[in-house]
Protein backbone atom coordinates (compact mmCIF):
# COMPACT_ATOMS: atom_id res chain seq x y z
CA UNK A 1 0.00 0.00 0.00
CA UNK A 2 1.33 3.40 -0.96
CA UNK A 3 1.85 5.45 2.21
CA UNK A 4 2.94 8.60 0.44
CA UNK A 5 0.75 11.62 1.23
CA UNK A 6 -1.68 12.68 -1.47
CA UNK A 7 -0.69 16.07 -2.90
CA UNK A 8 -3.26 18.77 -2.22
CA UNK A 9 -5.69 19.48 -5.01
CA UNK A 10 -5.28 22.88 -6.66
CA UNK A 11 -7.91 25.42 -5.70
CA UNK A 12 -10.08 27.06 -8.40
CA UNK A 13 -7.77 30.08 -8.67
CA UNK A 14 -4.72 27.86 -9.21
CA UNK A 15 -6.60 25.87 -11.86
CA UNK A 16 -7.48 29.10 -13.63
CA UNK A 17 -3.89 30.29 -13.44
CA UNK A 18 -2.84 27.12 -15.25
CA UNK A 19 -5.45 27.71 -17.94
CA UNK A 20 -4.45 31.38 -18.25
CA UNK A 21 -0.81 30.42 -18.91
CA UNK A 22 -1.93 28.16 -21.74
CA UNK A 23 -4.37 30.50 -23.45
CA UNK A 24 -2.57 33.84 -23.21
CA UNK A 25 -0.67 33.39 -26.49
CA UNK A 26 -3.69 32.19 -28.53
CA UNK A 27 -5.74 35.05 -27.07
CA UNK A 28 -3.07 37.43 -28.36
CA UNK A 29 -3.86 36.29 -31.89
CA UNK A 30 -7.59 36.71 -31.22
CA UNK A 31 -6.93 40.27 -30.05
CA UNK A 32 -4.88 40.97 -33.18
CA UNK A 33 -7.79 39.67 -35.28
CA UNK A 34 -10.17 42.03 -33.43
CA UNK A 35 -7.75 44.87 -34.14
CA UNK A 36 -7.85 44.06 -37.86
CA UNK A 37 -11.66 43.98 -37.79
CA UNK A 38 -11.65 47.41 -36.16
CA UNK A 39 -9.15 48.61 -38.77
CA UNK A 40 -11.50 47.48 -41.52
CA UNK A 41 -14.49 49.37 -40.13
CA UNK A 42 -12.73 52.46 -38.72
CA UNK A 43 -10.81 55.19 -40.50
CA UNK A 44 -7.86 56.09 -38.27
CA UNK A 45 -6.52 59.64 -38.27
CA UNK A 46 -2.86 60.52 -38.43
CA UNK A 47 -3.03 62.42 -35.13
CA UNK A 48 -4.35 59.34 -33.32
CA UNK A 49 -1.63 57.19 -34.84
CA UNK A 50 1.02 59.66 -33.73
CA UNK A 51 -0.37 59.70 -30.18
CA UNK A 52 -0.34 55.90 -30.17
CA UNK A 53 3.41 55.93 -30.80
CA UNK A 54 3.86 57.70 -27.45
CA UNK A 55 2.74 54.42 -25.85
CA UNK A 56 3.83 51.79 -28.38
CA UNK A 57 7.47 52.85 -28.79
CA UNK A 58 8.24 52.96 -25.04
CA UNK A 59 6.41 49.65 -24.67
CA UNK A 60 8.59 48.03 -27.33
CA UNK A 61 11.71 49.53 -25.78
CA UNK A 62 10.85 48.27 -22.28
CA UNK A 63 10.17 44.78 -23.61
CA UNK A 64 13.38 44.78 -25.66
CA UNK A 65 15.59 45.80 -22.72
CA UNK A 66 13.82 43.40 -20.34
CA UNK A 67 14.13 40.44 -22.71
CA UNK A 68 17.81 41.19 -23.17
CA UNK A 69 18.35 41.28 -19.41
CA UNK A 70 16.36 38.42 -17.92
CA UNK A 71 17.64 34.84 -17.72
CA UNK A 72 14.38 33.00 -17.25
CA UNK A 73 14.31 30.29 -14.58
CA UNK A 74 18.09 30.56 -14.11
CA UNK A 75 18.49 33.50 -11.77
CA UNK A 76 16.55 36.30 -10.18
CA UNK A 77 17.11 39.35 -12.33
CA UNK A 78 16.97 42.63 -10.44
CA UNK A 79 18.92 44.88 -12.81
CA UNK A 80 17.87 47.10 -15.72
CA UNK A 81 14.08 47.50 -15.94
CA UNK A 82 13.69 44.87 -13.20
CA UNK A 83 14.98 47.44 -10.73
CA UNK A 84 11.90 49.58 -11.48
CA UNK A 85 9.16 46.95 -11.79
CA UNK A 86 8.99 43.22 -11.24
CA UNK A 87 7.12 42.71 -14.51
CA UNK A 88 8.59 44.97 -17.21
CA UNK A 89 7.60 42.58 -20.00
CA UNK A 90 3.93 42.78 -19.04
CA UNK A 91 4.21 46.53 -18.53
CA UNK A 92 5.61 46.88 -22.04
CA UNK A 93 2.86 44.69 -23.48
CA UNK A 94 0.23 46.80 -21.73
CA UNK A 95 1.65 50.03 -23.18
CA UNK A 96 1.73 48.52 -26.67
CA UNK A 97 -1.85 47.28 -26.43
CA UNK A 98 -3.06 50.62 -25.06
CA UNK A 99 -1.26 52.41 -27.88
CA UNK A 100 -3.07 50.45 -30.56
CA UNK A 101 -6.40 51.06 -28.82
CA UNK A 102 -5.58 54.80 -28.96
CA UNK A 103 -4.68 54.51 -32.65
CA UNK A 104 -8.23 53.38 -33.42
CA UNK A 105 -10.01 55.17 -30.57
CA UNK A 106 -11.85 51.87 -30.20
CA UNK A 107 -13.80 51.30 -27.00
CA UNK A 108 -14.55 47.64 -27.87
CA UNK A 109 -10.84 46.97 -28.33
CA UNK A 110 -9.98 48.85 -25.13
CA UNK A 111 -12.56 46.86 -23.13
CA UNK A 112 -11.30 43.54 -24.53
CA UNK A 113 -7.72 44.49 -23.65
CA UNK A 114 -8.65 45.56 -20.12
CA UNK A 115 -10.68 42.39 -19.55
CA UNK A 116 -7.86 40.26 -20.95
CA UNK A 117 -5.35 41.84 -18.58
CA UNK A 118 -7.60 41.30 -15.56
CA UNK A 119 -8.59 37.74 -16.44
CA UNK A 120 -5.33 36.46 -17.95
CA UNK A 121 -2.29 38.47 -16.93
CA UNK A 122 -3.09 39.07 -13.26
CA UNK A 123 -3.46 35.30 -12.59
CA UNK A 124 -0.34 34.56 -14.67
CA UNK A 125 1.68 37.11 -12.68
CA UNK A 126 0.47 35.56 -9.41
CA UNK A 127 1.45 32.10 -10.62
CA UNK A 128 4.88 33.22 -11.76
CA UNK A 129 5.55 35.02 -8.49
CA UNK A 130 4.76 31.86 -6.51
CA UNK A 131 7.30 30.00 -8.64
CA UNK A 132 9.93 32.69 -8.14
CA UNK A 133 9.33 32.79 -4.39
CA UNK A 134 9.77 29.01 -4.16
CA UNK A 135 12.85 29.01 -6.42
CA UNK A 136 14.79 32.07 -5.25
CA UNK A 137 15.02 32.74 -1.47
CA UNK A 138 15.83 36.40 -2.15
CA UNK A 139 12.61 37.02 -4.08
CA UNK A 140 10.59 38.12 -1.04
CA UNK A 141 13.19 40.77 -0.18
CA UNK A 142 13.15 41.90 -3.81
CA UNK A 143 9.36 42.25 -3.65
CA UNK A 144 9.64 44.56 -0.66
CA UNK A 145 11.77 46.97 -2.69
CA UNK A 146 10.35 46.77 -6.22
CA UNK A 147 6.64 47.14 -7.12
CA UNK A 148 4.79 44.41 -8.99
CA UNK A 149 3.68 46.44 -12.02
CA UNK A 150 3.76 50.24 -11.95
CA UNK A 151 7.41 51.37 -11.96
CA UNK A 152 9.09 52.95 -8.99
CA UNK A 153 11.43 55.90 -9.47
CA UNK A 154 14.28 56.03 -8.80
CA UNK A 155 15.32 52.44 -9.39
CA UNK A 156 15.75 50.24 -6.35
CA UNK A 157 19.37 49.78 -5.30
CA UNK A 158 19.77 46.20 -4.16
CA UNK A 159 22.82 45.17 -2.17
CA UNK A 160 23.51 41.58 -1.22
CA UNK A 161 24.48 42.04 2.39
CA UNK A 162 21.79 44.58 3.24
CA UNK A 163 18.71 43.83 1.16
CA UNK A 164 18.81 40.21 0.00
CA UNK A 165 19.02 36.91 1.81
CA UNK A 166 22.73 36.27 2.38
CA UNK A 167 22.16 32.50 2.32
CA UNK A 168 21.01 32.58 -1.30
CA UNK A 169 22.99 33.05 -4.48
CA UNK A 170 21.61 36.45 -5.47
CA UNK A 171 21.86 38.50 -8.58
CA UNK A 172 22.05 42.08 -7.38
CA UNK A 173 22.52 45.44 -8.96
CA UNK A 174 26.17 45.14 -7.98
CA UNK A 175 26.53 42.14 -10.30
CA UNK A 176 28.09 42.59 -13.75
CA UNK A 177 24.89 42.40 -15.77
CA UNK A 178 23.45 44.40 -18.58
CA UNK A 179 21.61 44.14 -21.87
CA UNK A 180 22.57 41.12 -23.98
CA UNK A 181 21.74 41.03 -27.67
CA UNK A 182 22.14 37.25 -27.54
CA UNK A 183 19.39 37.03 -24.92
CA UNK A 184 17.20 39.38 -26.93
CA UNK A 185 17.56 37.11 -29.93
CA UNK A 186 17.15 33.94 -27.87
CA UNK A 187 13.82 35.18 -26.54
CA UNK A 188 12.81 36.26 -30.08
CA UNK A 189 11.70 39.62 -28.79
CA UNK A 190 12.12 41.06 -32.30
CA UNK A 191 8.76 39.43 -33.03
CA UNK A 192 7.09 42.17 -30.97
CA UNK A 193 8.60 44.89 -33.17
CA UNK A 194 7.69 43.00 -36.35
CA UNK A 195 4.12 42.50 -35.13
CA UNK A 196 3.76 46.16 -34.21
CA UNK A 197 5.07 47.21 -37.64
CA UNK A 198 2.55 44.93 -39.36
CA UNK A 199 -0.32 46.32 -37.28
CA UNK A 200 0.69 49.87 -38.19
CA UNK A 201 0.81 48.91 -41.86
CA UNK A 202 -2.71 47.54 -41.51
CA UNK A 203 -3.82 50.91 -40.13
CA UNK A 204 -2.73 52.60 -43.34
CA UNK A 205 -3.42 49.98 -46.00
CA UNK A 206 -6.11 47.54 -44.83
CA UNK A 207 -9.12 49.74 -45.60
CA UNK A 208 -7.86 50.80 -49.07
CA UNK A 209 -7.00 47.18 -49.87
CA UNK A 210 -10.43 45.96 -48.83
CA UNK A 211 -12.00 48.73 -50.91
CA UNK A 212 -10.09 47.58 -53.99
CA UNK A 213 -11.12 43.98 -53.39
CA UNK A 214 -14.79 44.88 -52.97
CA UNK A 215 -14.81 47.08 -56.07
CA UNK A 216 -13.16 44.30 -58.05
CA UNK A 217 -15.77 41.81 -56.89
CA UNK A 218 -18.67 43.94 -58.19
Amino acid sequence: MDSRPTPPKPNPMQRWEKIARRVRVPLGFVTAALFLVECARTSPHSSEILWSLVLVLPGLAIRAVASGTVKKNQELTVTGPYAYTRNPLYLGSTLIAAGFAVALLSWPLALVLAAGFAVIYIPVIASEERFLSATFPEFDAYCRLVPRFFPRFPAAKLHKAKDLDPTSAPVTSDAPQGFSLALYRKHREYNAAVGAALLYLSLFFLQPLLGLILRGAR
